[in-house]
């Protein structure tokens, strides 16, 4: 178990901001494109309970996610939980079947072409991904990843520090469904 601490903002420009990672000494990643298939869950309101599920396909990776509520504080921070399992379509499908069969039913699909860099700032490793979601408009992630609530603080600075020296501004605290549901 973990913690993901994330701020999300709007930009306009991924290639200045890539320049400008790359000028920070980012090593970036291979690009890759996301579809998340958002489960609702047969006795409970996640909209409400400010949770997440969903079933994600990178490439052939397959991954299982629950994100638990948000805690408090000055970035997205909350729980998550994220089970690989076997690869390919088929595989995807059958946790789909799976998910069905126990009650749970999709809520929409968020697509998207992410480019990674990641880089270490006050001695906390972050990932920042420029994305392009689908319908949504362009984005950038700037998230770090804490093992425990002690780590929290630490990484929440690290990723403010990050998009204060990128110059983010803009930021968008709706997830990616959210912005989609409200379509």
């Amino acid at each position: 178990m973990g913690y993901e601490v994330e701020v999300k903002y709007r930009v306009a420009d991924h290639e200045a901001l890539a320049d400008q990672l790359v000028g920070l000494g980012a090593e970036p990643g291979a690009p890759i494109d996301q579809a998340d298939v958002y489960l609702a869950h047969p006795s409970r309101d996640f909209s409400q309970t400010h949770e997440a599920f969903r079933i994600r396909r990178q490439g052939d990776d397959n991954r299982l996610t629950y994100k638990g509520p948000k805690h408090g504080g000055p970035t997205k921070t909350r729980q998550e939980i994220e089970i690989g399992f076997n690869p390919g379509e088929k595989a995807f499908e059958q946790m789909e079947q799976l998910c069905h069969a126990l009650g749970f039913r999709p809520v929409a699909i968020v697509r998207k072409s992410r480019r990674p860099f990641h880089i270490t700032i006050e001695g906390v490793s972050l990932e920042v991904t420029l994305d392009n979601a689908a319908g949504l408009g362009t984005f950038a992630e700037v998230e770090a990843l804490a093992e425990s609530e002690d780590d929290l603080p630490r990484a929440q600075a690290a990723v403010l520090a990050l998009g204060t020296m990128l110059g983010l501004t803009d930021v968008e605290p709706r997830s990616y469904l959210r912005m989609l549901l409200s379509l």
